[in-house]
Formats: C-alpha cells, structure tokens, sequence
C-alpha cells in the first residue's frame, strides 16, 4: 500500500478516536470553521508557498470536519487529500510540526492507542493551523494589506511586581497557536538559563512543553525573575490583531510603563486574588486612569485557598475611587484567572469537594477564552485614528538590529506609512533633528518581526532607516500639513528619579586587570547612549571632569544599569545612593528649605515580626498611615518615609527583621520638606591594611571582630572593606598574614581552622550598604566595597 494511503488510514483512525472518546473542544465551533480551500488563495506569495498553504488547508479542513461530526465533508475532502510527501511533510512543518501524528515529526506509523496527551497535542496542532491559515486568509498581516483598524485592538498588561503579568501573556501566546509546544526531542535539547527551576512550575524552563517566560528574553530578566523591559508581542484571535505590550511590576521601572500607555486603548490590570492592591497597583492604575484608558480587572491566582477575592474587589473599587476614576471606568469588567493553570472566567473559583486530594479551588472554565473575548468586545479599536492624514507617529521604544540598524517602535497616529518614504524626525519643540527613508516596516506576530510594505494608523510598527531619531521623537511626513508644517505628538510626561550616585572610572590598585572598557570615556558614551533610550535614567556632570551624576528611580534601576556595564567589560567606581533634594518653590517657605522625596511604603510580614518592622522605619523618620491584620498572621503596613531612610534598610535588614517571611515594596509619592538627619545605625568596617591574598589562617581570628565579606583567596588592597565591625568605630586588620613555615613546633600548630561563611552582597544591596566615606568597585569579574580615600593619614585628615 502507499505510504499516504497507510498515514491516512491511520490519521483516519486517530481522528475517530478523538471524537468517539472526547467531547469537541469549545474552542473548535461551526461558526469558527473556514470556507472551503479556494478561499485560501493570497495574492503576492509564491507558487510553492501556495502549494503550502493550499495542501495544510486540506487537511484542515477534513480535520475540523470530522471534529464537527460532518463524515460527509471529511469523506468528500479525502479525494482532494495532497499526496505528495515531500510537498505534505513542508507543508506540515510550517504549519507547526503536522497535524496527522499529533505533534509527532515526520512519524511514519501513526498514533495507535492514542492517549489524552496525544489527543491534546492533535488539537492543539489543529487549532495552530486553523490561525494560521485564517491569517494568511484575512491577509491582515502580509506585505500587501493594511490592518483595517476595526480589526485591532492595543493592550497592556499592568501590574504589581509578581502578580503574574508575564505568566498571562506566556497562556495567552500558547492558546491563540502563537508560539507552538515542543517536540520531546526538543525539550531533551533545549538548554535553560543557569536560573531556571528544575521542577515543572509556572517558573520553570519548561512547563508542559512550552518555554516559560518567553517575553522575558533578557538576560538580567531571566536571572532575577522580573520584568525589566517592556515588550510588544501581537496575536491572531477570531480574525482580529491583538498588540499586547508586557511592562514590568517593580517601581523602579514604572518609566517603562508610562511610556508605552501612549500606544495602547486600554489595559489589563491583573491582581493577586490574595495580596489585592499593592504599591505598584496604584501607580500603573492612576497613569492608565489618567489617560482616559478603561481598564478591564483580572484576579489572578484565583484558584488558590488562600484567595479573598470579596475582600480583594472592594479594595479595588476603593482605589478606582481615590484615583479619581470616571463613572465609565469604574464600570470595569473582572475575570478571575489563574495564569499558572491556564484559565478565565467571569464567576469566581468554587471551594473544593470533600475528600479532595488538593486545596485549590476548582473553576468551570479551562481555557482563556473569557479573556480573549473580553479584550475584543471591552478594549476599543483605533477607529478615531485618520488614516486620511499625513504620517506621524511617536517613538517609544529604540530597538538594534544588527543588519538594518535602529528601529523606532511606536503606534502610528495618522497616516499610512509605505517603504521608501521619507520621513523627518521632530522632537518635543517641533525642530527638525533627523531625517530619512523608510526602509523595512516591522509588525509583530508573537515573538517575531512580520515585514511588511506598509502600515496604517492604529498598527503598532517599527521603522528602520531614520537617523538621529530617539525617544519621544515623533516621525512625521513632511508634507501635508499646511504652512504650519508638521508639529510633534504629545509626550507623556515621566515622574522625577528620585535617587542619584556618582560614577567615574576605576581607580583602585586592582583596576584594570579584569575589564576592558577602562577610560572615563568610553563610560561616558555608552551611558549617554543609554540615556537616549531609558527614559527614567538622567545624566548630570559630576563634581569633576572625570565623572558623572547618574539619577534614577531607585537603587534597582541604577543597578541593572551597572551591572549591564559591568558585563560588557566596563569597571566601574560608584558612590553612595543620596536622595535627590530640590529647593522649595513655595514663596512662603523659608529661605534654603529643601524638598526631599516621600515613599509609600507597603510592607507585608507576619505578625511577630511587624513590631520590629515599624520601629526601624520609624527610626528613619517614617510615619504610620496604617495596620491592617488578617485571621492568618499577617500584618500589611502602610508607612511613609523618606526614600534616604529605605536605601539601606532594604538592603539586607529588613531580610533579618523578618526572618524571610514578609516583602516590602515603595513607591514614590510627593516631594516635601526635607526631614532631617537618619541615624541608620551601622556598626563601622573593617579595612584591610595590607595588600595580597587573603589566608584562612589570618581570618579564622578575626571573625570576632565581626561580620567578614572575603573568603581565602582573591585579592585585597588597603583601604579595601572586608567586613563589617561589631563595634561602631572602623577597625584596621590585615587578612593576609601566612602561616610561618618554620622548624618550631608550637602548641597550637595543629589546631583546626574554622571559618564561617563570609556575607556576599549583590550589586544593588552594596549600593545600599555602603557609607558617605565609601565607594564600591565594580568590575567584570567582582563587585568590592572600598573607602573613597585609600590611604587612612589622609582619610582622618579630611575629616578633620
């Protein structure tokens, strides 16, 4: 028998048995299903890519008719079947791996006995190319149509910092057929990230044949678990293009949120069901609010036991009303989610039945398909925009490519923008400071760039071929806008850094020995090149020609930059994080007042340990606003402090006050009078007084002095922190002294060195640990805590 006939008899026999032993999927309906394989025809693609998308649209659509119990149709479309192996096994493998063995390659034999697994993976192959060739159909994508704008819709997901933004984007992804599951040869050869875990979590590497965190795609991102960078990502659901954009949750990067809400016509708010708001909540929530966006709610991780969701809703509706939300936007719709398992649905989870093996509670849905449609009936499209107009767009994003150049992404406001067109570059004042011609336009779908030849208004695009363009830069057509010529798009404005340091080149004795980046220069281009595209980040001269004052949103957001440099060879001396003060502009103050930034900050810990909290955030000039308590021990405060009295609370203290059961989170609030001096508390250093390496023998004593940060080996210099004293005052040691090798027996020649384990700090928490008198040396290889002036004579004298 031939080989096609044998598959299909047995692809035939698969097909019977889904039917006969699963219900029909909900996501697979009649009204769904595609016209017959003529419709399939696109114009401008090649006659093998025809061939393609002509042969998968066969088996579609015999697959989809036998899923719908129409035998009629599937027998009829059997004669039409493309029999050619090498065309069907291409054909199969562009549309995600084949249909006909249920996700298995190029399998020969078929599927006998097909488990529940291997039905799944069939259906799922069924829907991915069901998407695809409704794409290819709708053509809303390829290089010759435009998006029509009733067929988009722009979203952002927002949120608190681990309420699971990330994870919703990665369900959404994988059950719109967006990005496709692998094979089990290739989850063998998939190589995770040194961070990844190594059970099948929601935080793992790979989680039911899917990459995890697939927007996630930095390299810091993935090491530390959060979102750093916001990302755009686009789907095809139901016909429609769905632009979702992926911003972080922490504070520190709150810039990147506000900069892409210029892009998008409404959001995503996603909520812990049992955390409820938070201090991140807020601050997304008041900049969508503020833009006149209407948000739609999702309680996530709704399936948990631990869940409040009444609880969790009435502190919502609460803040919608401090924000000044408008009747409009207080209407907003709720879906309770859980990302983890991969569903919504608009009743909330139900508790689960007696005897059961778990404690999670148990929801009606299994899909995301609640969302889905919730985001095309709630967000709406960009139907106001005028494509009749001249072409403009606001740049909020600089992306590289290493073949065509910078690409400025951003969603165009008027016009249509076609390959080979010159547009001129205009910032915020309306002057001209670039200018080019458009050569590639990029649309996303998932993780890829889509060339196309041109884009409407409403479409979200990056353009490569401008020069000198950058954020907040609107790109224009420079003709059709009358004798006024062409005016730049309203920017959103950024909240003030709240936090600065100073940086200069390396210059301890160490210097120059692990990196290749040294000079004052080079560091000054690659952070003033960085400024251009981090819009939270200020560049300042320092207080000499040799450096520069860096302000930013937090110690975080300084530190991700300095460790970016760090790795690309950069070595680095950095000062303490101070507040960033501004005069008082009221005409009543005093004269000189100063005006320091406020935090609000929300703390969560059990409740043995919140006494301890409040007293230390007391201390440094915090002020209750409240004290909540909840039948399960825990304690959420809300408290107001200056940002100076967080830096080094935060950096490990707050760890011990807490016994790692309790997080703390803040966010900028006001500037105000400056508050007076903090007493932190920290006890004084230990300095080396010798250069060379440091021995087990010379530490193992000294540890009663207190807390050491070396362990034997490496290097030391004098003037080089390598503890911290038990006593207030600076204690000089020298940890490089050798065991003498000599003939003398002595009583104690024999006695066992004990050594305990010395205290590493990462980067940002040797920002926050480090005095006014201090700097920390950053380098490719180590991150060491240094005294600004090595040499101890002229450090007493600068004292004096």
């Amino acid at each position: 028998m031939h080989f096609p006939t044998v598959a299909l008899a047995l692809a035939f026999t698969l097909i019977l048995t889904v039917v006969e032993s699963t219900p029909v999927d909900s996501r697979v309906l009649s009204s769904r299903t595609l016209g017959s394989t003529g419709s399939y025809t696109v114009s401008g693609l090649g006659a093998r890519k025809q061939q393609l998308i002509n042969c998968g649209a066969n088996y579609l659509d015999m697959a989809i008719a036998m899923l719908d119990n129409d035998w009629n149709t599937g027998a009829e479309l059997n004669s039409n079947l493309c029999l050619d192996i090498s065309l069907r096994h291409e054909s199969m493998n562009h549309y995600g791996e084949g249909i006909w063995f249920a996700g298995q390659r190029d399998g020969a034999s078929g599927l006998t006995n097909p488990n529940t697994q291997d039905i799944q993976n069939y259906k799922d192959a069924v829907y991915w190319i069901r998407d695809q060739l409704e794409y290819y159909n709708n053509a809303d994508l390829n290089q010759e149509n435009l998006v029509p704008t009733e067929k988009i819709r722009n979203i952002a997901i927002i949120a608190h910092v681990d309420h699971g933004k990330t994870t919703l984007v990665d369900q959404l992804l994988r059950q719109s057929g967006t990005i496709k599951q692998l094979s089990a040869t290739e989850q063998v050869l998939f190589t995770p990230t040194a961070s990844a875990a190594s059970t099948i979590t929601a935080d793992s590497a790979i989680d039911n044949g899917f990459i995890t965190r697939v927007m996630d795609s930095n390299d810091l991102e993935r090491e530390r678990g959060i979102t750093i960078l916001s990302k755009c990502t686009s789907i095809i659901y139901g016909g429609n293009l769905i632009n979702i954009v992926d911003t972080p949750g922490h504070a520190d990067f709150g810039g990147e949120v506000e900069r892409i809400l210029s892009m998008v016509d409404g959001v995503a708010l996603v909520v812990d069901a049992t955390e409820g708001p938070m201090t991140q909540t807020r601050f997304v929530l008041s900049k969508a609010l503020g833009r006149g966006l209407r948000p739609l709610v999702v309680l996530n991780k709704a399936d948990r036991p631990t869940a409040r969701p009444v609880q969790v809703e009435s502190d919502l509706f609460d803040l919608f009303a401090t924000l000044g939300a408008t009747d409009e936007q207080v209407e907003y719709p709720l879906l309770y989610a859980s990302a983890k398992q991969g569903w919504a649905q608009d009743t909330a989870p139900t508790t689960p039945p007696a005897g059961s093996a778990t404690m999670d509670l148990v929801s009606s849905s299994t899909d995301m398909t609640s969302l889905f449609d919730l985001i095309l009936t709630h967000v709406q499209p960009p139907t106001s925009l005028d494509r009749t107009q001249p072409f403009s767009m606001l740049t909020v994003q600089i992306e590289s490519d290493p073949y065509v150049g910078m690409l400025y992404l951003g969603r165009i406001h008027t016009g249509i923008l076609q390959v080979g067109d010159t547009v001129w570059a205009v910032d915020t004042e309306g002057n001209k400071v670039g200018e080019g011609k458009v050569k590639k336009i990029y649309a996303r779908k998932g993780l890829e760039r889509i060339e196309k030849n041109a884009a409407g208004a409403g479409e979200i695009v990056s353009i490569a071929g401008i020069k000198n363009g950058g954020i907040n830069v609107t790109l224009v057509h420079p003709e059709g806008w009358g004798e006024e010529g062409p005016k730049p798009l309203p920017s959103t404005p950024i909240d003030p850094p709240t936090i600065s340091i100073f940086v200069h080149a390396n210059d301890s004795p160490l210097a120059g020995q692990e990196g290749s980046k040294l000079t004052s220069q080079m560091i000054r281009d690659r952070i003033y090149k960085e400024a251009e595209t981090n819009v939270a980040l200020t560049v300042l001269p320092g207080p000499t020609s040799e450096s520069l004052e860096l302000r930013g949103r937090g110690v975080l957001h300084l530190g991700v930059l300095l460790e970016t440099l760090r790795r690309e060879g950069f070595e680095l001396g950095v000062g303490p994080p101070k507040a960033v003060m501004i005069p008082d502009a009221d005409p009543e103050a005093p004269p000189g007042r100063m005006l320091e930034p406020i935090e609000e900050c929300t703390v969560l810990v059990k409740e043995e340990y919140a006494g301890s909290v409040v007293q230390k955030l007391t201390m440094r000039k915090g002020e209750m606003i409240s004290y909540d308590a909840d039948e399960d021990g825990w304690v959420k405060v809300v408290m107001e402090i200056p940002a100076r009295g967080l830096i080094g609370y935060m950096a490990g203290e707050f760890k011990n006050d807490v016994h790692g059961q309790g997080t703390i989170n803040h966010i900028f609030k006001a500037y105000e009078p400056f508050k007076g001096a903090i007493d932190t508390g920290r006890n004084g250093a230990l300095i080396s007084m010798a250069a060379g390496e440091p021995s087990g023998y010379a530490i193992a004593p000294l540890q009663a002095r207190g807390t050491m940060f070396i362990h034997p080996g490496g290097q030391v210099y004098p003037g080089m922190v390598v503890g911290e004293s038990s006593k207030s005052q600076d204690i000089y040691i020298n940890p490089c002294v050798k065991k003498q090798l000599t003939n003398i027996r002595a009583a104690a020649a024999d006695e066992k060195i004990v050594l305990s384990s010395p205290r590493i700090m990462s980067l940002e928490e040797s920002l926050a640990y480090m005095g006014d008198d201090e700097l920390v040396e950053i380098t490719p290889m180590n991150i060491r805590l240094r005294k600004a002036v090595l040499d101890p004579k002229k450090r007493q004298q600068k004292k004096k």
